[in-house]
């Protein structure tokens, strides 16, 4: 299975430390990222300027699972388990 068209949870919920275009010190946890469209697409999808982080995040069931809200459930457990 690939991602969702419109889930977003990777770009939400997990922190990421490595700059992004329009976020230079990255963002914390449960903060949308800047480069989220409101139909939650990535819009560096595809863009050398993607951060690397970004680009090796892939579709995973245990990680995504059912459901939008599920996966941000789940993005959120294990950001919060990792500090």
């Amino acid at each position: 299975m690939s991602c969702r068209a419109g889930c977003g949870a990777c770009c939400i919920a997990p922190s990421i430390t490595s700059p992004i275009p329009g976020m230079p010190e990255g963002k914390p946890a449960g903060v949308r990222c800047l480069q989220l469209d409101e139909d939650n697409l990535c819009q560096l999808f595809g863009d050398s300027s993607r951060p690397a982080v970004c680009r090796r995040f892939d579709y995973d069931r245990e990680l995504c699972s059912d459901n939008r809200e599920q996966a941000l459930r789940i993005l959120t457990e294990w950001e919060l388990a990792t500090r």
